[in-house]
């Protein structure tokens, strides 16, 4: 290969960050403060809702309902305990009006009803010792939580015969974000002392570990202050700051190892640390900005989905990934221009080595010999046996996926001694019909009470319905609350949503309620899941193929990325769904999967997975570039890069698992699931399946059409800059530069 005399595209971006490093250090510094400033109290600002899709036809009979009949959409229960006494009882018939007066005269609540005002079997538990005063909290979610806190304190307890406990869907949201808050710092106080352990085994250095989670700290106090900002013009999902945190510490981590494992192998091939730094932007330098600009096209995906729940995420997580990668590309090489060879000072694992020799390449856990180069070899020599292999288990560790049942996030997301969960629980088991789940039917238009009459009949004979109450009318609008049998979500019910849209009525009817905001949410997701798909799909294949320049990897990338995903969403319904591992984990199974929860993980770990992968294909791109021999690219690539893809993927593994030890079930699945996918990736598909792949398909791997070779050619990215070398260059000569740990 001849030399290309021309200037590397990124010189001039290694001058503009490197020219005065103390003044960019400071820079950031006073940044990172003013952030601290401007995200403080962001997550008082976001909400804990989102899985509507807000043009569907359960959201426009929601609103109407709100506005018109208050009284059809209770946000709040108060369930009354009577103890062995009967809800009957006169002393308690006595203080619980007194309690519901109370209640109706409190400011921002609005459609007060209880038992004892209309005394229906539905707000009266079977065993005669329960009942249930309902109610509506009016405003947005900050305002309605406020009000909550308010009025909460004073029924909660003793009140005479009978004990008051607080339920309802607005204090199940709201005890959801307190719980999350608290759990996201005590995940922060895990996950950063375990994180710079790990670093300090990766390194050695306590210098050289402490420059990631310098970066990660600075890109998650840029992402609060991002997510509150966003506040100002959107909805913004509370569970977003639990991916904030943890992409922010992880993709941050990651891409400052690959710099400064690239900046220490300069320095031990003895250039100058300005040079070293010059020749690492121009290297793992691209390859981070392209690895985020891969993340980001995953996380960009949600964008396409109607819920705010996703579409926070979408915003969160392209902020989070781009403040990492910048911080990265420019605080990251200021500060390395600034330590040169003191990157490798306070060598913390002296102490372990007691006078050996120091294995060549550890510290930057890229091995040129022992475990990686035996792995790479073995996987060469048994290409077939690994490739099938790999595929069999991956493939059967997702079977578990093809029962997945698919429901909304409610009180079981809560710990089973939350307060609300405990409330609802209550009714779950001992009231008839599922009060507060039933199905709202929005009539609109003039009608006479014989009509109404005859459209309630027909609606009561559906085999699914319990019970059909009202109409309750006002003006030309009317509602009808149908109980179904069985769960408020169930399969019945969601049948019964399609049957009650599809009976006849003189009028023009809305349905709502969870299952019908179950049914549309699935439906909207349904329609646009397509699109996100290929979206990811054709933009990944784009961006690989601007890396590699073949027309063959980006399929693989895209197969085999997908394909590492099988055991995550397997585990998901095995554990989560089914209730497996319950006990241990500490979660309480509705039985089903958050609809928007498998799209958000697909996301997210598809793009976690293309960030290895960039990593991986990267070195094996640059290799074959300089020797021209594939087999030993692949070799060489897996031996430089697998022990640092491992130790950054089980460094994210710390953080999604501290993430993980959330008491509210969707954290708990999001943290654990992708921390399952992340370690599967690294260590499945990056270690075996891979290079099996690259091994079988050989010297084809590289085929492109001429006028897309020529195309690359122009636009295309590499890793590094062409050499001097001759393409028959043994790759084993460049081997004896060790990299110094």
């Amino acid at each position: 290969m001849t030399e290309v005399n021309r200037p590397p595209r990124v010189g001039g971006w290694t001058r503009f960050v490197t020219a005065r490093p103390r003044l960019s250090l400071v820079v950031a510094l006073v940044l990172t403060a003013l952030a601290v400033l401007a995200g403080s109290g962001v997550a008082d600002r976001l909400g804990s809702g989102g899985w509507e899709d807000p043009d569907a036809e359960s959201t426009y009979a929601t609103r109407a309902l709100e506005r018109e009949f208050p009284a059809s959409q209770p946000n709040l229960l108060l369930l009354v305990d009577a103890g062995s006494a009967s809800v009957d009882d006169p002393g308690v018939a006595a203080e619980a009006r007194r309690l519901t007066a109370r209640l109706a005269a409190e400011k921002g609540v609005t459609g007060v009803g209880s038992y004892w005002q209309s005394p229906s079997p539905a707000l009266r538990a079977e065993d005669g010792h329960e009942a249930l005063i309902a109610a509506r909290i009016t405003g947005e979610e900050k305002e309605a939580g406020e009000t909550l806190d308010r009025i909460a304190p004073e029924f909660r307890g003793a009140h005479g015969p009978v004990e008051v406990s607080v339920g309802g869907p607005v204090a199940v949201r709201h005890e959801m974000q307190t719980i999350i808050q608290e759990d996201l710092l005590r995940a922060e106080v895990i996950a950063l002392p375990v994180t710079l352990v790990l670093l300090v085994m990766v390194f050695g250095s306590a210098v050289a570990a402490l420059l990631p989670l310098g970066i990660g700290i600075v890109a998650i106090l840029g992402a609060n202050a991002v997510l509150r900002g966003l506040t100002e013009f959107t909805d913004v999902s509370v569970f977003a700051m639990n991916l904030t945190t943890a992409l922010g510490l992880g993709l941050a981590i990651d891409y400052a190892l690959f710099i400064v494992r690239r900046f220490r192998e300069e320095l031990a091939a003895g250039a100058e640390p300005l040079t070293a730094v010059g020749t690492t932007l121009r290297t793992a330098g691209r390859t981070v900005l392209f690895s985020a600009l891969t993340v980001a096209v995953s996380l960009a995906a949600m964008l396409l989905f109607p819920q705010y729940f996703l579409r926070s995420f979408a915003y969160a997580g392209i902020a989070v990934v781009l403040l990492a990668a910048a911080a990265a590309l420019i605080l990251l090489p200021a500060a390395l221009v600034l330590l040169g060879h003191r990157v490798d000072s306070l060598d913390l694992r002296r102490l372990l080595r007691r006078g050996r020799p120091e294995a060549s390449g550890r510290a930057t856990g890229t091995p040129r010999g022992g475990a990686w180069t035996r792995t790479a070899n073995l996987v060469m020599r048994r290409a077939p046996f690994f490739a099938l292999g790999t595929t069999a288990v991956l493939v059967l560790l997702g079977l578990p996926f093809l029962g997945v049942k698919f429901g909304t996030a409610d009180d079981r997301q809560l710990p089973s001694s939350a307060e609300s969960h405990v409330v609802q629980q209550h009714i779950r088991d001992g009231f008839p019909g599922s009060p507060g789940g039933g199905l709202e039917v929005l009539a609109e238009g003039r009608a006479t009470p014989a009509q109404y009459a005859a459209y309630k009949e027909r609606i009561a004979g559906l085999p699914e319905v319990l019970r059909v109450d009202g109409p309750l009318v006002k003006g030309e609008s009317a509602y009808f609350t149908v109980l179904p049998k069985g769960e408020a979500v169930d399969d019945p019910a969601q049948r019964l949503v399609d049957e009650l849209r599809a009976t006849r009525a003189p009028f023009d009817t809305k349905v709502t309620g969870a299952a019908a905001v179950l049914v549309d949410s699935k439906d909207a997701i349904a329609e646009r899941l397509p699109v996100a798909a290929a979206f990811i799909a054709v933009v990944t294949l784009l961006l690989v193929f601007l890396l590699t320049g073949s027309v063959l990897i980006p399929v693989q990338a895209v197969v085999l990325n997908a394909l590492s995903l099988t055991a995550m969403f397997g585990a998901v319904v095995w554990v989560f769904q089914d209730g497996h591992l319950s006990g241990l984990l500490g979660f309480t199974s509705p039985g089903s999967i958050e609809t928007t929860l498998p799209v958000l993980m697909f996301c997210v770990a598809f793009g976690l997975s293309m960030d290895y992968g960039v990593f991986l294909l990267s070195r094996i791109k640059e290799e074959y570039d300089e020797t021209g021999d594939h087999d030993q690219a692949v070799l060489h690539g897996l031996q430089r890069t697998g022990g640092l893809i491992t130790a950054a993927a089980v460094i994210l593994a710390v953080v999604m698992v501290a993430i993980g030890t959330s008491r509210v079930t969707n954290t708990k699945m999001l943290g654990l699931g992708i921390a399952l996918a992340v370690l599967m990736d690294a260590m499945i598909v990056r270690s075996l399946l891979v290079p099996a792949v690259m091994r079988l398909t050989g010297r084809a791997t590289w085929w492109a059409p001429g006028a897309l070779r020529r195309f690359h050619e122009r636009f295309g990215l590499s890793e590094g800059e062409p050499t001097a070398a001759p393409a028959t260059e043994p790759a084993r000569e460049r081997d004896k530069v060790s990299a110094h740990g």
